[in-house]
């Protein structure tokens, strides 16, 4: 397995890191003899001398991080290797392609991100498969006496839509709410700074905090103390962040894009447990959050649907056998 290099790394928590990490431990733990490259992203002379030392035949389930810029590497290592390539994010260009074109197989976290593959790389639609993130049981949040406590957990870049949240939550301040917002300060300073003045500015300084990436017991104690989960991005090819906070029965306020409505899902009676808006829409998003903070029976639908929906998430368990079954497909 060939992954990007840091994805132990605390400082820099992702969807991606994470879904890596769980289907290494658990196709070992499966009885699979599992060895894993790290290598720099933007390092094609790393990636070749890892993928050297492969033998002829093996199987290789590469991070479409390190795979998919790389097919002068790639595929001319398709014909003596059986390549699996693992989409977190489609990158939409030819390189991507040659890469993909050129693999046994090709897994993505959901069915948005397979039909894109499918139809931007003209991609036989049998070796393109779907192993949808898992997702760990975790205690309900109890919820706050104010419904008030917002939380949004992503690295602070300019893809999660931080900005779309800060001018939504200015045209909010005559209500009761406070917002933490979770993740890496370090991947754009110069736009988590713009941030930063942007709080201050709208005079919204101790009612939003940025608390920098949070250790695993830490951000379960955020989603403890959480209402609602909020996630405006520009693009998300699932959303690990939504069945997080629906395993805690937190109801999401996100942005209609790529797998989020296949990872918020629907409660038993159909409801979604969550609102979603347009991307890049402030006042969308507004128009949303309002809704929460002053819709107490919204609450209530809202939560209850959130608890079904816990429910029926999939385990990471049943990920690694949808893992497992594509790679015995490709050593064929």
């Amino acid at each position: 397995m060939i992954v990007p290099e840091g994805i132990d790394d605390p400082a820099r928590p992702s969807g991606g890191n994470t879904f890596d990490r769980r289907v290494a431990s658990g196709l070992a733990a499966a009885g699979w003899a599992v060895y894993v490259h790290a290598v720099p992203v933007a390092s094609h002379a790393a990636l070749a001398d890892a993928v050297r030392q492969i033998p002829d035949g093996a199987v290789v389930l590469l991070d479409g991080l390190v795979a998919s810029p790389a097919p002068e590497v790639l595929v001319p290592e398709s014909g003596r290797l059986r390549l699996v390539a693992l989409v977190h994010m489609p990158l939409g260009d030819a390189r991507e392609g040659a890469v993909l074109s050129a693999a046994a197989a090709v897994v993505t976290t959901s069915a948005w991100a397979r039909r894109t593959l499918v139809e931007r790389y003209s991609l036989p639609s049998d070796r393109v498969h779907v192993a949808e993130p898992g997702a760990d049981a975790a205690d309900l949040a109890p919820g706050t006496a104010t419904d008030g406590a917002l939380l949004s957990v992503a690295a602070v870049i300019p893809g999660k839509g931080h900005d779309v949240l800060l001018e939504a939550l200015a045209m909010l301040v005559g209500l009761h709410w406070h917002c933490l917002c979770v993740g890496s300060l370090e991947r754009d300073p110069a736009f988590a700074e713009r941030l930063r003045h942007r709080v201050l500015d709208d005079g919204m300084d101790g009612r939003v905090r940025f608390s920098g990436p949070q250790t695993e017991a830490d951000l379960a104690r955020s989603y403890g103390a959480a209402d609602v989960m909020v996630l405006p991005s520009r693009a998300e090819t699932y959303g690990l962040v939504v069945t997080e906070a629906l395993a805690r029965g937190l109801p999401v306020v996100a942005a209609e894009v790529g797998g989020v409505p296949e990872a918020l899902g629907h409660g038993a009676d159909g409801t979604r447990p969550g609102l979603l808006v347009p991307p890049e829409d402030p006042a969308a998003l507004r128009d949303a959050l309002r809704a929460w903070l002053e819709d107490a029976d919204l609450r209530r639908r809202l939560r209850r649907a959130a608890r079904e929906r816990r429910a029926s998430l999939s385990s990471w368990s049943a990920t690694t056998s949808v893992v497992a079954d594509v790679l015995v497909g490709a050593s064929r």
